[in-house]
């Protein structure tokens, strides 16, 4: 039951925020852009594998919340905003809801 609600936040995560991002081809950008997308990529990528070595659903929430408001991620951010691509605060009332509805708290 715990793995189940881990793996259910996290296939949201994949699903609305990450995936989107790391499909992204970088040459359908030019110049600074196309470097940002590579970084903001790249970030992803790590982001995500981050992820999905917690242990709990309640650690993939804990660390939710600090990556709102993580200093490397608000440059992320950016790029991913300027790209008009998906950020976690984009999905932040939806996660919150299935987090309720999961039962998961931080």
């Amino acid at each position: 039951m715990a793995q189940d609600r881990k793996k259910e936040l996290l296939d949201f995560l994949d699903r609305r925020a990450f995936d989107p991002v790391i499909r992204t081809k970088e040459n359908n950008f030019s110049g600074k852009n196309r470097e940002a997308a590579k970084h903001a990529k790249a970030a992803t990528m790590k982001e995500k594998d981050r992820f999905h070595h917690y242990g709990s659903a309640e650690e993939v929430l804990l660390n939710f919340k600090r990556d709102l408001r993580s200093t490397a991620a608000k440059k992320v951010n950016k790029e991913l905003e300027s790209l008009h691509l998906p950020q976690l605060s984009d999905v932040q009332d939806e996660f919150y809801k299935l987090c309720e509805r999961l039962k998961v708290a931080a």
